[in-house]
């Protein structure tokens, strides 16, 4: 990297319940709790530069209603500039402005944290997260956990199969009274390896 260029971050943005589910069944969008706070943030997040990375099964749950719709979130997502890991997609896409790589998404993201440019931000795609950060890629999880508890209907545990890693809290904000937004950096060695 030339000298005063700062690498790009990755921010992996995740949405879970109290307990620690992406998903439950027959959850309604927000587990339930939609809020003006929340609104804002999620509008205020997406109207910054970025390049969204994101794999298969994320694109495959967005681009369907995102690529049509005509309002204005859905707009702005549409013109980002995106990037989908699969072996199985293939280009053209519909959701435009979206680029298919099949290559290892690690060196990808490595490779593009080199380079300057807008961050790369994922939203979801909890594989691709776990695999990221992992690997020591993710500069900021930000977790916003929902006031709820799903118990047996929960499905798609967020931290299943995680690395034992360290993170050190460098931000915390309530959102309409009830959503707790945490954001944190993974804690790296001396030698650049995530602490575990």
């Amino acid at each position: 990297m030339l000298p005063g260029i700062t690498m790009r971050e990755f921010i992996a943005d995740l949405f879970i319940s109290l307990d620690g589910f992406a998903k439950g069944a027959n959850e309604a969008a927000f587990f339930g709790y939609p809020g003006e706070g929340l609104n804002h943030w999620v509008n205020d997040q997406v109207f910054r530069p970025q390049l969204l990375i994101m794999g298969r099964i994320t694109y495959e749950a967005l681009a369907p209603f995102t690529s049509t719709a005509s309002d204005t979130l859905s707009r702005r997502m549409t013109d980002l500039p995106k990037l989908v890991f699969s072996r199985t997609l293939k280009e053209p896409l519909t959701w435009q402005n979206t680029r298919v790589v099949a290559s290892s998404a690690a060196e990808e993201v490595r490779a593009l944290k080199q380079r300057p440019g807008d961050p790369l931000r994922s939203i979801g795609s909890i594989s691709l997260v776990k695999s990221m950060l992992n690997k020591g890629l993710v500069d900021r999880l930000r977790l916003m956990v929902f006031p709820v508890v799903l118990g047996a209907g929960g499905s798609e545990p967020v931290f299943a199969d995680y690395a034992r890693t360290a993170l050190e809290l460098i931000d915390q904000k309530v959102l309409d009274s009830r959503i707790v937004l945490l954001e944190y950096q993974p804690v790296c060695g001396p030698n650049g390896l995530i602490v575990a």
